[in-house]
C-alpha cells in the first residue's frame, strides 16, 4: 500500500509539473519610468524644479532624480565609457555647440519635440530652448550708493568705479563684453573677434582687468555671493541670479544699459538610459503654459513666442527679452562659438593663469 501511495504521488507531481510547464511565464513587473536631470544648481535649478520637474513628475508619473554640474568633460567621460547616468542636461548656446562638436548629445527631431513656436533664431537640432537669459553688470549698492555703473565700459573703469570684480571662468560673453567696453559697435563684435588682432584686442582688455579680478566664477551663484559679501563690487553674471539675490533683500543691483542675451538649452545625453522619459519631459517643458510658468520663479524669458501673452506685465518688466531690453542687447552668436569656442577657451584660460 505504501508503494502504491508513493506511485500515485509521483504521478500527480509529474502531471502538475507538465501543466505548469505549458502555462505562459508570468510577465516581470514593469519598471517604473524615471528621469535623471542635471543642471547648475542654485536659483536656476530651483526654478526648473518648481516650474517643470515637480509638475512633470506628478502628471507623467515619472520619478525624477536631480544632479548638478553637467560640465562637458563629465558628459564626455560618461559617453566615452558607455556609462551614462544623466538623461537631460542644460547649457547655454556655447556649451551646446561644443557638445555637439564632440558628439555628446542626441539629435532632437520635430517628431520628438514640436518647436514650431520657438523663436526661429533659437532653434537647434540638438537642443530644446528652455529660456532666454542675459549676461550683464551686477554691482554692490553699498559700494556705489550714488553714481552707479551702467555699462561694460564702466565695469572696466577701475578709476571711476574702484574695487574688485568677478568674471566667469569661461570666455563666452566676456570676450564680447570686453570689445563692447572698448567701444566696438555691436554689429562688428563677431567680425572683430574672427580676426587674430580682434581676438587679441579682447584678451588684452581682459588682461588689463585681471589684477582687479577677485574670483573667476564657475557657478552662477558665486557672483551674487561675492557682491553680497563684499568680496567684489561688480560682477559679470546672469540677470536671473542677480534678480534672485535682489528678491532676497541683498544690496545689489543690475545695469541694463547693455546686455548679452543668450538662449538656454536642454539636451539629451547620447546613450541616455531613460531616453523615452527624456523626450516626454522635453515635450512638457517646451509647451507655452510651461514656458510662461518658468518666469514665476526666475527672471528669465520664455523661448516661445506664444508664451509672452501668458505672462503678467509686472513680471514681464523683470525679464531680459522685452523689446526695450533687446534694443540695447547683443545676442550671443552660437555659430561663432561653435567654430571658435575651443580656441577661445584655451586663450582665455591662459589669461586667467596670468599669461
Amino acid at each position: 500500500m505504501r508503494r502504491s501511495f508513493l506511485t500515485r504521488s509521483a504521478r500527480a507531481l509529474a502531471l502538475a509539473a507538465t501543466v505548469l510547464a505549458t502555462l505562459p511565464a508570468a510577465a516581470p513587473a514593469a519598471r517604473a519610468e524615471e528621469l535623471v536631470f542635471s543642471s547648475w544648481g542654485g536659483a536656476y535649478q530651483d526654478a526648473i524644479r518648481k516650474a517643470w520637474l515637480e509638475p512633470f513628475a506628478r502628471e507623467a508619473r515619472i520619478s525624477v532624480t536631480e544632479d548638478t554640474g553637467p560640465e562637458l568633460a563629465k558628459i564626455r567621460a560618461m559617453v566615452q565609457s558607455n556609462s551614462v547616468s544623466w538623461d537631460v542636461v542644460t547649457a547655454g548656446g556655447a556649451g551646446l555647440m561644443l557638445g555637439v562638436q564632440q558628439g555628446l548629445f542626441e539629435p532632437i527631431t520635430d517628431a520628438m519635440v514640436d518647436q514650431s513656436q520657438i523663436l526661429p533664431g533659437a532653434r537647434n537640432p540638438y537642443g530644446v530652448p528652455s529660456e532666454i537669459f542675459s549676461t550683464l553688470v551686477g554691482y554692490s549698492r553699498r559700494a556705489f550708493p550714488g553714481a552707479a555703473p551702467a555699462s561694460f565700459a564702466d565695469f572696466w573703469d577701475v578709476r571711476k568705479f574702484p574695487g574688485k570684480r568677478t568674471l566667469p571662468n569661461k570666455p563666452a560673453t566676456v570676450l564680447e563684453a570686453a570689445l563692447l567696453a572698448e567701444g566696438v559697435a555691436p554689429s562688428e563684435i563677431y567680425p572683430t573677434l574672427s580676426t587674430p588682432a580682434g581676438m587679441e584686442r579682447a584678451l588684452n582688455k581682459i588682461r588689463a582687468l585681471r589684477p582687479h579680478v577677485a574670483v573667476w566664477w564657475s557657478s552662477g551663484a558665486q557672483p551674487v555671493q561675492a557682491l553680497a559679501s563684499g568680496e567684489a563690487v561688480m560682477a559679470l553674471g546672469w540677470n536671473g541670479r542677480f534678480q534672485a539675490g535682489m528678491d532676497e533683500g541683498l544690496p545689489i543691483a543690475m545695469a541694463w544699459e547693455q546686455s548679452i542675451p543668450q538662449v538656454g538649452y536642454f539636451m539629451i545625453v547620447k546613450g541616455a538610459p531613460n531616453r523615452e522619459a527624456a523626450v516626454k519631459f522635453l515635450r512638457y517643458m517646451s509647451t507655452a503654459a510651461a514656458q510662461s510658468r518658468f518666469s514665476q520663479y526666475v527672471a528669465y524669458g520664455p523661448a516661445r513666442l506664444d508664451a509672452l501673452p501668458l505672462i503678467e506685465p509686472a513680471r514681464l518688466a523683470r525679464l531680459p527679452s522685452t523689446p526695450e531690453r533687446l534694443a540695447h542687447a547683443l545676442f550671443m552668436d552660437i555659430e561663432w562659438w561653435a567654430k571658435h569656442g575651443q580656441e577661445a577657451q584655451e586663450k582665455y584660460t591662459a589669461v586667467m593663469q596670468g599669461n
